[in-house]
């Protein structure tokens, strides 16, 4: 893949890529039109695929929150057509990396002295670059280590950036425009977590920590000395990434063991610590050559408070969504329905969120889960779809925290199809008891 030797860090660069982006889109639109002029029939394919590669090339050439909001679009399979998702999905594994002259210079600002003096060797090369930074492979003291170095300008542009991008993702999408304003909002404060490398080190360091006795799970060790608010230093993990783990054809015990894993992982963040790594793309993990699971990754992370906590993780207790008044409890409290809806929208909005709650929670209903089953995703996505072509789901629903934690949970109910794995989901149930359902919020 072509380096790139610079990244447009001002506004004024930045907004002219955009615009520049905007035309060459205006462009795909007319050719598409005169194209339909002579044949009714034709189809938006060929218009979605040229859109897709015009926006995650300039995303891509930006780097940062701009191709961050693709990643995470690319994970939401039902709200894009396939040719976005497939383009925007090439930032979970790789994107363009930068020039080795832009990585001397990074060193040089935060340490005042290029890498070469810091570690006995240093790949100049990258060997993974996605949205936000690149990693290169280095050596100290005979141990093999990655080194991550965020790209130039981005922590210092993500509010500019996401307003930049808003008309485009509300293009794309069909929120709201009330929507789109919380949903950029909660998203630009996990951006500027995530590109202050320092909280990264410390979450990284505290989670793994606390996730170290589940099993099957393996953690780099991190270096504060040899990091900074735009550099990581930890060790260097070998490992394939999803997909060339599954091109492997494993074995369906070690698929069930790889999701096992994940289950886990997930759960246990969710339900015990109340904070969990809410970025659940397969280029953030890992499968060791002994069959672990390794998470290189912590840069994004959502605290679950408890008044969100309660009333949703009490959705999926067994026989639960049947009892409609506490139903509408959890749903009020989650403002999932409004104090000024009328007795005719809260019935729908009560059946429509009860349809959609019962297709996430049927993995907590039974002890054991089989992701493999299609009809599961399926349905899942073809109700997304099929609310987000509806006027009644214009209008923005639902607190700021759904925005993560669905992200989270879908993000790894992917995974886990892919991988078709058969899981334990008895390992690490909510914690809502009776009281906590009906009455603690």
């Amino acid at each position: 893949m072509e380096e790139q030797n610079s990244i447009p860090t001002s506004k004024v660069e930045r907004s002219a890529k955009f615009v520049k982006t905007g035309i060459q889109i205006g462009g795909n639109y007319l050719k598409h039109y005169s194209k339909k002029l002579f044949n009714s029939d034709h189809s938006r394919d060929e218009l979605n695929e040229d859109n897709a590669a015009d926006i995650y090339k300039s995303l891509s050439e930006l780097k940062g929150s701009a191709l961050k909001v693709a990643q995470m679009l690319s994970m939401d399979k039902a709200i894009l057509p396939k040719a976005y998702t497939d383009q925007f999905s090439l930032s979970q594994y790789n994107a363009p990396p930068l020039s080795g002259p832009l990585i001397v210079r990074t060193f040089t600002k935060y340490f005042g002295k290029t890498p070469d003096k810091i570690y006995d060797k240093f790949d100049i090369k990258s060997t993974n670059a996605a949205s936000i930074g690149q990693v290169h492979q280095a050596e100290l003291n005979g141990k093999k280590l990655a080194v991550k170095i965020q790209y130039p300008g981005v922590g210092d542009s993500i509010s500019s950036d996401l307003k930049l991008i808003k008309p485009i993702a509300f293009r794309l999408v069909g929120m709201s425009a009330k929507e789109m304003d919380v949903y950029m909002k909660e998203v630009e404060e996990r951006l500027l977590e995530e590109t202050d490398y320092t909280l990264e080190i410390r979450r990284s360091m505290e989670i793994s920590e606390a996730c170290r006795d589940l099993e099957n799970l393996v953690f780099p060790t991190y270096y504060p000395a040899l990091s900074s608010k735009r550099i990581i230093t930890m060790d260097w993990i070998e490992g394939l990434h999803l997909k060339e783990f599954l091109a492997g054809k494993p074995s369906q015990d070690e698929r069930n063991k790889i999701g096992q894993s994940l289950w886990n992982f997930y759960n246990f963040q969710q339900h015990q610590l109340r904070s969990v790594h809410a970025d659940p793309h397969p280029g953030n993990f890992l499968i060791t050559p002994e069959g672990k699971l390794a998470v290189i990754d912590f840069g994004c992370i959502k605290d679950i408070p408890d008044d969100f906590y309660y009333p949703f993780f009490s959705l999926t207790r067994p026989g639960f969504l049947q009892d409609k008044n506490q139903t509408l409890k959890s749903f009020r409290a989650l403002e999932m329905i409004l104090p000024n809806d009328t007795p005719q929208q809260i019935e729908f909005y009560r059946e429509a969120y009860t349809e959609m709650i019962g297709l996430f929670a049927q993995p907590y209903l039974t002890d054991t889960f089989d992701f493999s089953n299609p009809k599961f995703i399926s349905n899942i996505y073809n109700y997304g779809e099929k609310i987000s072509k509806m006027p009644e789901f214009k209008q923005a629903r639902g607190v700021k925290h759904f925005i993560y934690i669905n992200r989270t949970n879908f993000g790894l109910y992917n995974i886990l199809y892919e991988l078709q794995a058969t899981v334990n989901t008895s390992t690490f149930k909510p914690n809502v008891s009776v009281l906590d359902a009906g009455g603690t919020f």
